[in-house]
């Protein structure tokens, strides 16, 4: 993990092309390459970039080694005149990306990487990595944080992750999204967000007795002491002895804060409607009832429409390893080439897959917003050299059914250009706010979804379109496609 250098954390085929266009000079043409996704995981309504912070660093970070030209020496495919030109390889083009923390959609740039094909090319691997695994984590994070409809997720996966860099950057990304902290004290420190926790069921075991244990831990921790509850008997033994040290630490004079329950095993509604009953009335109707146990989105909801009383919620497993949809699927395509005049050809990949059929040239992304309400209608892929306006009508249409017509009056909407710079002809023009901060962003952000577009089950998704240029352009592509295959 604490490799700064990942310029060998690329697919070996990235390399042999590399090589490629070494050898053939003149194909190294200044391309544009996207990073995109066609499904909102989950089969949800939207998607939440992260990955940002980690992107830039990798970038900024791209050089070969000695130890790893040794390797590739070593691999017996790479010749020295190759080698050499890696010795000195750096990162030379732009790269824009969809800020961390914000909502994205199928189909629509996450990153656009302009630079010399041998660069761009090297670069596809731990891009896609490396956005694909967090922004994946955060929109199951935020999926389930709105199951939670105010309540606190703590995140506490770290055990169950894939390994150490998907259970610190994955609780990172749970952060961002929505969680209150997380139980991973590496990410905390890495990363200056909460670390928050309780204890085991061994603590308990190692006593002589249950009541001996939550005493003891009352007594080290007053302000933040949450009692595991279910060792032995959750409600005969553990709440009972829990509700014994609030009074204990009371008849001391302490005055607790942040303390309560957590219940990780049987009927969790039934449990903790017990429990808060039998603490309310021995006089801590404000102990806390904190729930874990394989958790998720779907289970959350139906706890609470079942009443539970349980306002702090433990995810772990389903959170960290995205256990009903491992792959976020984001992909890397080629979309224009730069000509000898400077201008970028677009170029298009076609499949007999309509949805794989990609879009092409040098793109942006407007986002389009209802002026009274600050709601997203759509998000807009133009040409990068177009402007639109918000003071001129604004004419959406469905790209896959483009008889269906929206049309935006004047002073109705807002506009605003979604992707920013994150490296400028080599040079870094970037600076990752703090992990909290793009959290706040984040949740302001899913604020501007419609609540239709939230919902966990068959949501609404937002309208993606293409402005009439873009959409023009890619039918011509098509169309010149279908010509020289019938030719």
């Amino acid at each position: 993990m604490d490799r700064q250098n990942l310029t060998l954390l690329t697919d070996l085929y990235e390399l042999t092309m590399m090589q490629g266009y070494f050898k053939h000079k003149d194909e190294n043409k200044t391309v544009i390459f996207d990073a995109f996704f066609r499904t909102n995981p989950f089969g949800g309504g939207y998607s939440i970039m992260c990955g940002v912070e980690q992107l830039v660093k990798y970038v900024k970070e791209l050089h070969f080694s000695e130890e790893d030209i040794a390797y590739l020496r070593s691999v017996g495919i790479f010749d020295e005149d190759f080698l050499d030109y890696c010795r000195n390889f750096h990162f030379t083009g732009s790269i824009y990306a969809i800020p961390e923390g914000s909502l994205m959609f199928p189909r629509e740039p996450m990153v656009k990487v302009i630079a010399p094909i041998m660069e761009a090319q090297l670069m596809e691997t731990a891009i896609l990595n490396i956005i694909n695994h967090q922004s994946l984590i955060a929109t199951k994070a935020a999926r389930i944080c709105y199951a939670a409809k105010g309540d606190g997720i703590m995140e506490f996966g770290l055990r169950r992750a894939q390994g150490p860099d998907a259970g610190t950057y994955g609780a990172r990304a749970a952060v961002i999204a929505g969680c209150v902290g997380t139980s991973n004290v590496l990410c905390g420190q890495l990363f200056d967000v909460p670390v928050k926790g309780t204890h085991a069921h061994s603590w308990i075991m190692s006593f002589e007795d249950e009541l001996t244990a939550f005493k003891t831990y009352a007594d080290l921790y007053p302000n933040a002491c949450i009692l595991l509850c279910d060792t032995y008997d959750t409600l005969k033994s553990g709440v009972p002895n829990a509700i014994k040290t609030f009074q204990y630490m009371k008849d001391k004079g302490v005055e607790m804060k942040g303390y309560g329950i957590r219940l990780d095993s049987g009927d969790l509604a039934y449990l903790s409607k017990k429990a808060r009953k039998m603490m309310d009335e021995a006089g801590f109707p404000d102990a806390i009832i904190s729930a874990s146990n394989d958790l998720d989105e779907h289970l959350i909801e139906s706890l609470k429409i079942q009443g539970a009383a349980i306002t702090s919620w433990g995810v772990g497993t389903n959170l960290i390893t995205a256990k009903d949809n491992p792959s976020f699927g984001g992909v890397y395509k080629l979309a224009a080439i730069q000509q000898k005049d400077g201008t970028f050809l677009p170029k298009i990949k076609v499949s007999e897959n309509s949805e794989k059929v990609t879009n092409p040239g040098n793109k942006k992304i407007y986002r389009v917003y209802d002026k009274e309400n600050h709601k997203i209608i759509a998000d807009l892929i133009c040409m990068d050299e177009e402007v639109f306006k918000d003071d001129v009508d604004l004419m959406l249409f469905d790209p896959n059914e483009p008889w269906k017509r929206t049309r935006l009056k004047a002073g109705q909407f807002t506009l605003r250009e979604l992707m920013v710079p994150l490296f400028v002809d080599g040079e870094c023009v970037y600076e990752s706010p703090k992990t909290m901060d793009i959290r706040a962003y984040c949740l302001q952000e899913q604020d501007t979804l419609w609540e239709e577009s939230r919902r966990l089950v068959n949501p609404h998704q937002v309208y993606v379109d293409l402005s009439k240029k873009l959409y023009d352009t890619k039918i011509s592509l098509l169309d010149n496609m279908e010509d020289e295959v019938q030719t």
